[in-house]
């Protein structure tokens, strides 16, 4: 059974930093690009980040370019997203998204960035 598990969110002032943690199973995490994406209030669905299946290649949305960055780490199953100096806007669930023989998703981890 695939499980993608998030972790890492909160509250956060402004400027401020989170790394979140997304832990796979179920499927060979070492062949998968990985993908975050997160739902704003009252938004749709919107793609962060995205790494390749050996973590050569990396891609932002230019929303969070240079301030976020995906990493994974392969004998722990797991992909990271490091998120700096955040603004009000990064506001989301953030979600942990596989594309298998499904669409697979976590259960999200909330990121509240407020003063």
């Amino acid at each position: 059974e695939v499980q993608l598990v998030e972790s890492g969110g909160g509250l956060v002032q402004p400027g401020g930093s989170l790394r979140l943690s997304c832990a796979a199973s179920g499927f060979t995490f070492s062949d998968s690009a990985m993908s975050w994406v997160r739902q704003a209030p009252g938004k749709g669905l919107e793609w962060v980040s995205a790494i390749s299946s050996s973590g050569g290649a990396t891609s932002y949305a230019d929303s969070v370019k240079g301030r976020f960055t995906i990493s994974g780490d392969s004998p722990k199953k797991t992909v990271y997203l490091q998120m700096n100096n955040l603004k009000p806007e990064d506001t989301a669930v953030y979600y942990c998204y596989w594309r298998g023989l499904y669409d697979y998703w976590g259960q999200g981890t909330q990121v509240t960035v407020s003063s």
